[in-house]
C-alpha cells in the first residue's frame, strides 16, 4: 500500500516505530543473552543479569514505549535529570556528577556510537525528514525523535532494574550495544522505506546531504584513536618563507617574483632571519591574515584583533623575539581571547559584548603607544586572564557555597583520621582516663570535623574545638597549688559549656552526654581537692613462676595430642550469593592503564583552570560549558553552561571518566596561533615552486 506523503508526520512515524517495540526488545533480549554466554570474561555479570532476565524484556519495551509516547505528543523524551542541591541563602539547583554517573555517560556514548555506526545512512534520512517537517534547513540531531540516544536512554533504564553496581551496569550496557544496535538496524530501515513510498525524495534531498566530520563526537573519538599531526613552529614557517623568496630570486624575473623585497629587485633579498626585516614582515603579515581568516572568531573579535594589529607590526621592529617564541606575551594574549570567545554562540550575547568592552580599555594603551613593548602585551594578558577568571567565578557565585561544603563533605573521613593520629600522640602523654580517651577519639572528634566541614578547615570554630582539647586536659591534669586549683575553678563552667555546645553540632545522645560529664565532674572534683583525676592503679601481683621451657620430644608429642580445629570452614561449605560479589567490568580486559596513560591523565587534570570552556557528553548530550569553580582539594569542579541556569558539579574522579573515554575536550584544543601556523604551511607547500603564489 503506497504511503501519502501528505499523511505522514511525526505521529505515523513514532506509531510505526512503536509497532517495532516488542519485537525490537525480543530480539535485544535474545542477543544479549548470547553474548553474556559467549564470552569467559561476561560471566561476572551472569549472576545479576539471571535475577532480571526474565523481565529485562518487558522492561526494555516498557520504557522504550514510555518514551516514544512523550516523543509521539511532540515532547523532549530525553529530559536532562538534575540531582537537586540547596544551599542556605538561596534557591538553585545544579546537578551532580560523579564517577558512578559518568559511568552511565560513558556507557550511553558507547550505545549510541554503535547505533550510529550500523545505522548511519538511515539516521540521515531521518534527520532530513524531521528537519523538513519543521522548515528547518540544516538537520540538527536533536529535531530527531527517533534518534539514536532515546533507545540508549530505554537501554538504560532497563538495566537500571538489574542487581549489579555502576561498573556492571557500566558493562553491562556495553555488552548490549551491539545486539540493540544489530536488530534496531532494520527498523530504521523499515521507517525509511515509508519515506520512500511516501514519494518525498525530493524533500529530503534538498535538505543536504550528510556533513562529512560534522559530529563533534565523531571529531573527539578520531583524535583519541589517531596519532595528531606534528605541529609547525614559527621558526619552521620562516625558514620555508626564506627559502622560497631565495628560490623565487634565483630563478629571476623571466620565472617570478621574490615574495618580498623591492618592486621590481632581482636580487636576492638579504636572508636576515625570521623576525627581522623584510622576510619577518611578509610572516607576520601572511600569519595575520590566516588569523582574521578563522572561522572560530566571532566577527567583533576579528574586528578588534585587526586594530591590534597595528600595535604588533609596530612590535615586531623593535622585537625579534615575536616570530620566534610562540610562548610570547603577545600571541598568548590573542589566544587567550579567542579561546575565551569561542564559548558564546552568538555575537549579539550580552556577556561577550561586556568581554569586547572590557577589550577595548584594555588594548588601548597598546595601539596609543608608537613604540610598545612585550611587557604592555604581558600586562594585558594579566588583565584578561584576571578578568575571565573573576567573571567565571561570578557565574557560579551562586553555587559555590554549596559546593565548598560538598566538597568537604568528601574529606569528613580523612579528617577524622587525622584528627584521631593527632589525638592518639597527645593522649599517650596524658593520664586521662579510658572514659576520656573514648570521648576525645570519638565524639569529639566527630565534633570537629563538622566543624570544618560547615565552616572550613582553618576556621575559627573548628580551631577554637581543636584548643578546647588542650585546655580539657589541662583541666584534669594536677594543678601545683591551692592558687592554680581556685583558677581552674572559676574556668570550669566556661569549659563545659563549651563542650556541652560541641556535644549539640553533632546532637550526641543524651545517655551518651551525661555519662562523660558525669565522670568529667568526677575527675574535676578530684583534681581540686589535690588528688590524681584518675585513681593510681593497684601494685599488680608478682608474675606467676614461669613453667620450664618443653623438650622437643614433649612438643611434638603435645601437637599429636591437640584435637583437630572444629572451626568450619565458611567459605568451603556455605552457599555464597555470587550477586553480592564485585563486579569486574569488560572494559578491564579490552583497556590497558598503563603508567603513561596515567601520567598524561594527571597532566590533562591539572590544566583545568576557571574560566576555560569544555565541551562534555552529559546524558547522552553534548554541552558546551566553563569552569566557575575548583574546590581547593581538585576533587571538585563546577560547569556553568552557556544558560547561567545551567550547572553542573563534577567529581574527579567522574571527569578521568569521561577525559580517559573522550567525551570531554577542550573548547580551543588548538590555540589560535597554531591553527594559523597550520593553515599558512598548508598554503606554502601547495605553492608552486617559482613562488607565484600571489
Amino acid at each position: 500500500m503506497m504511503v501519502q506523503a501528505s499523511s505522514l508526520s511525526l505521529q505515523t512515524l513514532v506509531d510505526e516505530a512503536l509497532a517495532h517495540a516488542p519485537s525490537l526488545a525480543h530480539g535485544l533480549y535474545n542477543g544479549l543473552q548470547d553474548e553474556l554466554k559467549s564470552r569467559l570474561e561476561h560471566h561476572q555479570l551472569l549472576a545479576g543479569w539471571s535475577k532480571r532476565r526474565a523481565s529485562f524484556a518487558a522492561d526494555f519495551e516498557a520504557s522504550l514505549s514510555r518514551l516514544l509516547a512523550i516523543a509521539r505528543d511532540g515532547g523532549d523524551p530525553i529530559q536532562r535529570d538534575k540531582a537537586p542541591a540547596r544551599a542556605s541563602g538561596g534557591d538553585f539547583s545544579f546537578s551532580l556528577v560523579d564517577e558512578g554517573q559518568a559511568l552511565k555517560d560513558v556507557a550511553l556514548s558507547h550505545v549510541i556510537t554503535a547505533i550510529e555506526d550500523q545505522s548511519r545512512a538511515e539516521l540521515h534520512q531521518l534527520g532530513n525528514f524531521f528537519a523538513a517537517l519543521r522548515g528547518i534547513a540544516r538537520p540538527l540531531k536533536n529535531d530527531n525523535p527517533l534518534r539514536a540516544a532515546l533507545f540508549a536512554h530505554a537501554l538504560s533504564r532497563a538495566v537500571e532494574g538489574v542487581d549489579l553496581d555502576a561498573e556492571g551496569r557500566y558493562a553491562l550496557m556495553r555488552v548490549a550495544a551491539l545486539p540493540l544496535a544489530t536488530h534496531l538496524q532494520p527498523v530504521y530501515a523499515s521507517l525509511c522505506q515509508s519515506l520512500r513510498q511516501a514519494q518525498i525524495s525530493g524533500m529530503l534531498t534538498s535538505h543536504g546531504a550528510a556533513l562529512k566530520e560534522s559530529d563533534l563526537r565523531q571529531r573527539q573519538f578520531k583524535s583519541i584513536t589517531e596519532a595528531p599531526a606534528p605541529k609547525a613552529t614559527l621558526d619552521q614557517v620562516a625558514l620555508k618563507l626564506d627559502l622560497m623568496n631565495t628560490r623565487a630570486a634565483e630563478l629571476g624575473p623571466a620565472r617570478g617574483q621574490p615574495l618580498v623585497g623591492g618592486s621590481g629587485s632581482t636580487a636576492a633579498p638579504p636572508r636576515l632571519g625570521p623576525g627581522v626585516g623584510a622576510p619577518g614582515t611578509d610572516l607576520l603579515s601572511r600569519l595575520y591574515d590566516q588569523i582574521l581568516a578563522d572561522d572560530s572568531l566571532q566577527p567583533p573579535l576579528k574586528v578588534l584583533m585587526g586594530r591590534l594589529q597595528v600595535a604588533i607590526v609596530r612590535l615586531s621592529k623593535t622585537d625579534a623575539t615575536l616570530l620566534r617564541r610562540q610562548d610570547h606575551p603577545t600571541w598568548q594574549l590573542l589566544n587567550r581571547i579567542a579561546a575565551h570567545g569561542a564559548g558564546f554562540q552568538r555575537a549579539d550575547d550580552a556577556e561577550l559584548k561586556s568581554f569586547l568592552q572590557f577589550l577595548e580599555r584594555v588594548i588601548q594603551p597598546l595601539l596609543d603607544s608608537a613604540h610598545p613593548a612585550a611587557m604592555q602585551f604581558q600586562q594585558a594578558l594579566t588583565e584578561v586572564d584576571a578578568h575571565i577568571r573573576a567573571q567565571a567565578e561570578a557565574r557560579g557565585q551562586r553555587s559555590a557555597v554549596a559546593l565548598e561544603r560538598l566538597d568537604r563533605e568528601q574529606q569528613r573521613q580523612e579528617w577524622q583520621r587525622m584528627l584521631r593520629d593527632q589525638l592518639q600522640h597527645q593522649l599517650d602523654d596524658a593520664r586521662a582516663g579510658k572514659l576520656m580517651r573514648r570521648f576525645l577519639l570519638g565524639p569529639w572528634v566527630e565534633v570537629i570535623a563538622q566543624a570544618m566541614v560547615q565552616h572550613g578547615r582553618d576556621a575559627v570554630e573548628p580551631q577554637t574545638y581543636i584548643e578546647l582539647v588542650d585546655a580539657l586536659l589541662n583541666s584534669v591534669s594536677p594543678q601545683p597549688d591551692e592558687a592554680a586549683r581556685q583558677r581552674l575553678r572559676g574556668q570550669l563552667p566556661d569549659l563545659v559549656r563549651a563542650l556541652e555546645r560541641g556535644m549539640d553540632a553533632i546532637a550526641l545522645p543524651p545517655m551518651q552526654r551525661q555519662t562523660f560529664l558525669d565522670e568529667l565532674m568526677r575527675q574535676h572534683g578530684r583534681v581540686l581537692r589535690g588528688l590524681p583525676a584518675v585513681e593510681e592503679p593497684a601494685v599488680p601481683a608478682p608474675p606467676a613462676p614461669r613453667r620450664p621451657a618443653l623438650t622437643p620430644e614433649e612438643l611434638l608429642q603435645q601437637l599429636l595430642d591437640e584435637r583437630e580445629s572444629q572451626l568450619p570452614s565458611r567459605w568451603a561449605h556455605e552457599r555464597v550469593d555470587r550477586g553480592q560479589l564485585p563486579t569486574v567490568p569488560v572494559a578491564l580486559y579490552s583497556e590497558e592503564h598503563s603508567p603513561h596513560a596515567r601520567a598524561a591523565l594527571q597532566d590533562w587534570m591539572a590544566g583545568l583552570q576557571i574560566g576555560g570552556w569544555y565541551h562534555l557528553f552529559l546524558q547522552s548530550e553534548w554541552i558546551t560549558a566553563q569552569i566557575a569553580w575548583i574546590s581547593d582539594s581538585r576533587q571538585m569542579f563546577l560547569f556553568v553552561g552557556q544558560m547561567p541556569d545551567e550547572r553542573h558539579s563534577m567529581t574527579r574522579g567522574a571527569l578521568e571518566q569521561l577525559v580517559a573515554n573522550g567525551l570531554i575536550t577542550q573548547l580551543e584544543d588548538a590555540p589560535l596561533l597554531q591553527r594559523a601556523i597550520g593553515t599558512l604551511m598548508l598554503d606554502l607547500d601547495r605553492a608552486p615552486p617559482n613562488g607565484n603564489d600571489r
